[in-house]
């Protein structure tokens, strides 16, 4: 297979082909004017928030403003190497956890087993690729969610939509529903604590590849892994442990690579208040970054050109993402790649595909077309949760493990017909034992989704759910 570059650049960028000539005379038009952190502002904004209080609002952005940086320039620069190597084929990205955070949950146990079900979804994919796995987590920072509609009606009243705890609350009252710009300074707070949390376990050993007995999630005796997953996980576990030991046994220098673990942080920029506050210039490097995370993401609803997203986002020195649905066009892609990623950088630009079983066939080819023949650099990375979402008959958002997997092996087989790398995935999935997707091997049915349905917003799978997909995973993209 081949990486997204190929024929077709030329000085570094791609040359477009006629389908694509009007829709980049519009996006070099729309950049012409000078960006700074702010200019997104006075332009289209899909998913705007309407801050009642103008003067709350800047005092909170005030705030936000003078506090340090979640995270640092040299950590997204890691980063940026990482993912030009998974775009080559040679490490493969691993994204995945809540839909939203709440402000609630941001408790030692929760934040742990976040970090556990990625660990081992991660050690089950290094095990069946044979290849280094870029964990990025969506936590710290992932308060925000976009909505379908801006507000809300139940039994005649009409409120705000909730948009997450980074903007308003779940309770259905014209307080909660409010936007309060003190919670910009909350999330900011708790993002804070998670991430301080995570850098702790991490650099204290709990990420040890020499330990993964350490990984079992604190209700893991009591979950219901079926069991012949659960012996198959232990017989991976100890190999892995066994074949450490023998390296380490030959003197091998390199082990202390293969057995460090690293995370990075990735949110949806949702709310450019939030985002523009927390982005700055730091010493020693040209440009700004978005400080707030390692891998922010231009959603569906907002990767409009000529938008206020679009705008913020072209002038960040992060990677960043864009989620790209069934209504994607080629020319789209394209114009979003030249505006985002001027330079044709590797490492810059990540495509995340969630099209829905239903339409990943027809859908996906002509993008990885376009990019392929355009010499575009970026990465593909399969979302097959956000296109499977359904209501069941009472009125319950579920998704189907099926149509999850039907997903990610049908792009999977597009992307090997395209010659493009599928270079990771990206889950809504949970350390919890929750009941929120229906399938996997222990048959979980509508009828029990009300057992422990405990997200204000999308399905997430479930541990046991989380670490089977990893083996499907692993054996599908596995096989060459």
């Amino acid at each position: 297979m081949s990486r997204c570059t190929g024929r077709g650049r030329r000085g570094g960028w791609f040359q477009p082909d006629a389908r694509a000539v009007s829709m980049l005379a519009a996006v070099e038009q729309h950049s012409q004017p000078a960006w700074s952190p702010t200019s997104w502002q006075g332009l289209p904004n899909a998913q705007e928030i309407a801050y009642p209080d103008g003067a709350a609002l800047a005092r909170a952005v005030g705030e936000l403003r003078s506090l340090p940086p979640l995270v640092t320039s040299w950590e997204i620069e890691r980063l940026r190497g990482f993912l030009a190597q998974a775009e080559q084929g040679k490490r493969f990205v691993l994204q995945g956890g809540d839909c939203a955070e709440s402000l609630g949950e941001c408790n030692s146990a929760t934040i742990a087993n976040k970090l556990k079900i990625l660990l081992q979804m991660s050690m089950v994919l290094v095990h069946g690729l044979k290849m280094p796995i870029l964990r990025v987590g969506r936590f710290a920072g992932q308060y925000a969610k976009p909505r379908s509609s801006a507000t809300e009606t139940r039994g005649g009243v009409s409120l705000p939509s909730y948009f997450g705890d980074l903007i308003n609350r779940p309770a259905f009252d014209a307080v909660s529903r409010t936007p309060d710009p003190a919670l910009l300074v909350q999330a900011y707070q708790h993002s804070a604590l998670t991430l301080n949390f995570v850098r702790a376990l991490v650099e204290g050993g709990f990420a040890d590849l020499h330990h993964p007995e350490y990984w079992d999630l604190s209700f893991m005796r009591h979950a219901g892994l079926a069991p012949a997953l659960r012996s198959e996980y232990e017989r991976m576990k100890d190999s892995l442990a066994d074949g450490l030991r023998f390296m380490e046994a030959l003197g091998e220098k390199t082990v202390d690579d293969l057995t460090r673990v690293e995370f990075f942080t990735s949110h949806e920029g949702l709310n450019l208040w939030y985002e523009s506050a927390q982005t700055r210039p730091v010493p020693r490097r040209d440009g700004v970054y978005n400080l707030s995370a390692h891998l922010p993401w231009l959603g569906e609803r907002t990767r409009g050109l000529g938008g206020a997203h679009v705008e913020y986002f072209r002038g960040i020195h992060n990677p960043v993402g864009v989620k790209l649905g069934p209504s994607a066009t080629a020319d789209e892609v394209l114009a979003l790649a030249r505006m985002l990623n001027p330079g044709n950088e590797a490492g810059k630009l990540v495509f995340v595909a969630r099209m829905g079983a239903a339409r990943v066939a027809n859908a996906l080819p002509a993008l990885l077309q376009a990019t392929r023949a355009g010499g575009v650099r970026c990465l593909w990375v399969c979302d097959p949760m956000h296109g499977n979402t359904r209501t069941t008959s009472s009125g319950v958002k579920t998704r189907s493990f099926d149509d999850i997997l039907h997903e990610l092996t049908t792009s999977h087989a597009v992307h090997r017909q395209e010659g493009v790398v599928l270079g990771g995935v990206h889950f809504e999935l949970t350390g919890e034992d929750v009941t929120e997707c229906t399938g996997g091997s222990m048959g979980t049915s509508e009828q029990d989704l009300a057992t422990n349905y405990a997200s204000a917003c999308d399905p997430r799978l479930n541990y046991q759910q989380s670490l089977e997909m990893a083996f499907l995973i692993a054996r599908t993209f596995g096989k060459r």
